[in-house]
């Protein structure tokens, strides 16, 4: 127990979001009276949440008719918003209500006011007023801000509470955020859902999200990848050998020649250019910096990774996780420091690169003054290491929380090490007259790569200039790529003038003048390289950075959601199969790529997406008006149904033979001299069996409650540069396989001949080649007779 002199007069009770933070607090007040659903003390009573006791009630429960999804409804738009808890959290929601209100039928049970100690931050105070403000209570709200478990830190946020009014605005930013993500969700994927005859489900941040995966298959499927040679020149300096590369060659027999010619001869050394560098040290851990670190060193989800550092925070080792913070405030000096000597104590793979505390002050390898910034500092300071450790160590963490440790500790040493610096060396070689490039690295200083190497090898982690790319992001905090410092050198495939493994080389026993003989010569064969998945390090960066480049300089909060949510809306475009992880990148699937395709840009635009998120945070600070923000949110969903039920029309009108252009399908209306013109039929569907018509994008079903749809450009046929025509369908719906002449290969360079088949597993058309030419009439599958189609998997399984 925390042992100090009661400075509370007052009889009080204490909410928090979750159980164990509540048995902490207990613990400190020296509170240790365990009831059912609170903890009683000599001074008041501690009680705690389930996270979200209180919900917003979904749209049948302001009124019957939303049961039954359809455009007429819409938009749907409270009023007054209703709150409801759960069944299963209804005990502990009547417990809090008893206290909130006095209503305990003890005396023990008066309290003077009530402490808000729900996590600090937008979705903590949330937690804590819905359940205030259906309990009725009218107790006073005092405001308990604490960002680490420590038992000292939370005493003394106790002695410096402040009046509930003062986080008036981050309430109101709160329930901004949550109604604004309903009526989204709500209104969109309702909409989009009866537009297109397929179930959707869109979100004010997921959407934009999503659209970026989506953009990024696209640059891939469409990267067409080109074939060159490198002539490579190899001698030996003083027992090293170093491998120059000359310029690229589309042609193999020019790299050959040249190879050739040099081969055997006279290399000489014209010029040496040394570039020193400057790498600052890495700056501390916000939560997307650490997810991004912990998934391109571990593999962690992004989730997994919040997960791990809450657990952390809760046992009190580290600070508050869910922060976008750098920096330690000015008032942290002290603590840092020792904090920072702490470290040095417990973890051995830091005890050699931070100084004996008594020279801390003047050593000026410590530089304590570089963390601190009040003005970058805005909920919540950057997450470091607690004084906790060197009492409980970390012995009893689990082997992924002991590596999320180990991460910030070493950030927070790093942080305040000398910089990296080091010698860029470009090396030029001559041989008959023709030039080659060698790159090496020479380090004058080890700075903070020193902590971070030390805590690679405690972590069994690669060397990050491994050549096996396992680290691919090493040193991005220097912010410029030292292959394009080697000009004319490539730069894909490890040939941008370092080794042929990929590694800088030894150029050390190099000097302007040397000459080698003889010199000796091979050649590869490379190929341009496609824009790599996103992986979650990648996507978080650019979920963090969306929209940076149209908002002005002065915006402070941009990007796609907040460091506390961005993991979960990853999580749910894999748990919608709207993307899916493979490996350690993620990726649209098809049925996310077709849900963007129906999507109007201001509903996946990273702009206006970042945008609300920077008005969210100008509400939180008074400088601007929720009704404002609350209001453009009403206004967007007006247009969005304006356009859907457009639209809808112009397919109504279709079926009535008008003119128009159907969105969905892409096929044309005819004029009213021919609107009785009979449709072409392409074939039979294989769910249902009625006719398919062919439209601009797609050859789709008659029978609108029937979600089949053969698309004619997918990423199978996107691979050999053609897309489905309509005599290619009718083979395809009714053999099973279509002859096609051009396909083409990137790997060869050239155009074949083979046969496309197709075969429907599990809702989806399956495709593959055929080289024996053996055309059959057999049919590779038959329609499912008429039942009606429930569902489908793309590119068949929707309509959109």
């Amino acid at each position: 127990m925390y042992e100090h002199d009661n400075p509370f007069e007052e009889r009080f009770l204490v909410i928090t979001e979750k159980p164990s933070v509540a048995m902490m607090i207990a613990s400190v007040l020296g509170f240790n009276d365990r009831k059912d659903g609170y903890i009683e003390g000599p001074e008041g009573v501690v009680s705690w949440c389930f996270g979200h006791l209180a919900e917003l009630v979904l749209p049948e429960e302001y009124d019957k008719k939303y049961r039954t999804w359809t455009l007429d409804t819409l938009p749907i738009i409270p009023d007054q918003w209703k709150l409801k808890v759960p069944r299963d959290k209804m005990k502990q929601f009547r417990i809090l209500c008893d206290l909130l209100n006095n209503s305990a039928g003890d005396k023990n049970f008066r309290f003077d006011y009530v402490v808000n100690a729900a996590d600090p931050g937008r979705e903590g105070e949330e937690i804590f007023n819905r359940v205030y403000a259906l309990s009725g209570s009218r107790l006073p709200v005092k405001r308990l801000w604490v960002s680490s478990m420590e038992d000292k830190a939370i005493m003394e946020a106790f002695l410096n509470m402040k009046d509930g009014s003062e986080y008036k605005k981050l309430g109101e930013a709160a329930t901004c955020r949550a109604q604004a993500d309903w009526l989204v969700g709500i209104n969109a994927s309702r909409a989009f859902t009866k537009t297109y005859d397929c179930r959707f489900s869109v979100g004010r941040v997921q959407s934009p999200t999503l659209a970026m995966l989506v953009e990024r298959n696209d640059q891939i499927a469409g990267f067409r990848k080109k074939q060159y040679y490198v002539t490579h020149l190899q001698v030996d300096s003083l027992g090293h050998r170093i491998d120059a590369v000359s310029e690229r060659f589309s042609d193999r027999e020019e790299s050959n020649r040249l190879a050739g010619m040099c081969n055997g001869r006279m290399a000489t050394v014209p010029s040496i250019e040394r570039r020193t560098r400057t790498v600052s040290p890495p700056k501390l851990y916000d939560l997307t910096t650490l997810q991004r670190d912990a998934n391109r060193l571990f593999g962690f989800p992004a989730s997994k990774t919040l997960e791990c550092a809450q657990a952390l925070y809760e046992d009190k080792l580290i600070t508050y996780p869910r922060t976008d913070s750098n920096y330690l405030s000015d008032d942290m000096e002290q603590a840092a420091e020792d904090i920072l000597l702490t470290c040095n104590d417990v973890f051995s793979f830091l005890s050699d690169e931070i100084d004996d505390p008594d020279e801390v002050e003047e050593d000026e390898d410590i530089d304590i003054g570089c963390l601190l910034d009040n003005d970058k500092v805005t909920d919540h300071h950057a997450i470091i290491p607690t004084e906790e450790i060197r009492r409980k160590g970390y012995s009893d963490c689990s082997t992924d929380e002991r590596k999320i440790l180990f991460l910030i500790a070493a950030r927070l040493a790093c942080a305040v090490s000398k910089p990296y610096i080091y010698d860029l060396i470009k090396a030029t070689f001559l041989c008959c007259g023709y030039s080659f490039t060698a790159v090496g690295k020479a380090v004058k200083q080890e700075g903070w790569k020193a902590v971070d190497t030390s805590m690679r090898k405690a972590l069994l982690l690669p060397d990050p200039e491994n050549p096996d790319g396992s680290d691919e992001t090493a040193e991005r905090n220097d912010g410029v790529d030292d292959r394009a410092e080697a000009d004319g050198a490539g730069t894909e495939n490890g040939n941008d003038g370092r080794s042929s493994g990929g590694r800088y080389q030894d150029l050390s026993s190099l000097y302007q003048g040397a000459q080698f003989f003889p010199a000796n010569t091979r050649v590869t064969d490379h190929w341009t390289q496609p824009p790599r998945p996103f992986t979650e390090d990648t996507l978080l960066h650019a979920m963090e950075s969306a929209g940076s480049a149209e908002m002005d300089s002065d915006v402070e909060r941009k990007g796609l959601g907040t460091p506390a949510t961005r993991a979960g809306i990853i999580d749910k475009l894999v748990s919608s199969r709207y993307a899916v992880r493979k490996n350690r990148h993620i990726v649209a699937t098809e049925e996310g790529e077709k849900l963007v395709s129906v999507l109007p840009d201001y509903l996946k635009s990273a702009k206006m997406t970042s945008d609300w998120e920077n008005r969210l945070l100008l509400i939180e600070r008074g400088e601007y008006d929720s009704k404002e923000f609350m209001d453009g949110i009403a206004s967007m969903l007006r247009q969005m149904l304006a356009e859907c039920r457009q639209i809808s029309a112009d397919r109504n009108h279709l079926s009535d033979g008008s003119s128009s252009t159907d969105p969905l399908t892409g096929s044309a209306g005819s004029n009213a001299t021919h609107a009785k013109a009979p449709r072409e039929i392409i074939g039979n569907c294989p769910v249902c069996g009625s006719p398919l018509y062919e439209g601009e994008k797609n050859f789709y079903c008659s029978d609108r409650e029937c979600r089949f749809a053969l698309w004619k450009k997918n990423r199978y046929l996107d691979r050999f540069r053609i897309s489905l025509d309509k005599a290619m369908a009718k083979d395809l719906l009714a053999h099973g396989r279509t002859t096609v002449k051009n396909l083409y290969s990137a790997k060869k360079d050239k155009y074949f001949k083979a046969d496309l088949l197709m075969e429907w597993k599990d809702g989806m058309p399956k495709y593959s080649l055929d080289f024996t030419g053996q055309f059959s009439e057999k049919k590779t599958f038959r329609p499912h007779g008429t039942g009606k189609s429930t569902g489908g998997g793309q590119p068949g399984g929707c309509n959109g």
